[in-house]
């Protein structure tokens, strides 16, 4: 089962973050990796802290294809994904990714953006999951 809010309920939902947030909601609901890579700029970073990428030696994705590379490989697993606490700020964007697989194993990660000319300049993921 899939499920989303509304990634905006507001006014900011015009604004360029709110654009973004509203694009990423869509994309992890439909498991989409272009509609996802869409939204980060050419020279972007993404940036993951989680057990396997500790803070002395994060994983650091450079560049909108590198991004894209790692939403392929999301997008072709079967989980589902739910954005909670959708945040928009000026420039800024943040939310909760809660993601779900069939074995009953979650994940959630939470996520903050910077927004430059409508596009994600840089993002930090740090996030968890079942053993």
């Amino acid at each position: 089962m899939h499920s989303i809010q509304s990634a905006v309920d507001s006014p900011d939902a015009a604004t360029p973050e709110g654009k973004v947030l509203d694009a990423l909601c869509r994309g992890y609901l439909t498991r989409d990796a272009a509609l996802l890579a869409s939204v980060y700029a050419d020279d972007a970073e993404f940036t993951i802290c989680n057990r396997n990428n500790p803070p002395s030696k994060r994983l650091v994705l450079r560049g909108r294809d590198a991004v894209r590379r790692m939403f392929d490989d999301l997008c072709t697993r079967e989980m589902t994904h739910r954005i909670t606490q959708p945040t928009v700020g000026d420039g800024r964007i943040a939310f909760s990714a809660q993601c779900l697989y069939p074995d009953g194993c979650q994940v959630v990660a939470l996520n903050i953006a910077t927004i430059r000319d409508g596009r994600i300049a840089s993002e930090i993921s740090v996030d968890c999951w079942d053993e």
